[in-house]
């Protein structure tokens, strides 16, 4: 599974806006993946930020 993918997918399964060192820790994931695969999912508009240091997907 792609990291992207798999960042989603926990971030779905979370059913909760989450910060990035949670997802790091809900997916199993490193910090620089996470990262990577978040500023991915940005530039296609699949997750979203409601607060500050928080995301959530689509």
């Amino acid at each position: 599974m792609e990291a992207t993918e798999k960042v989603l997918i926990t971030m779905k399964n979370a059913g909760k806006a989450l910060k990035s060192a949670e997802i790091v820790q809900l997916s199993g994931l490193d910090a620089k993946s996470v990262d990577k695969a978040m500023k991915e999912l940005k530039s296609k508009e699949l997750i979203f930020s409601p607060k500050k240091c928080f995301w959530k997907a689509k």
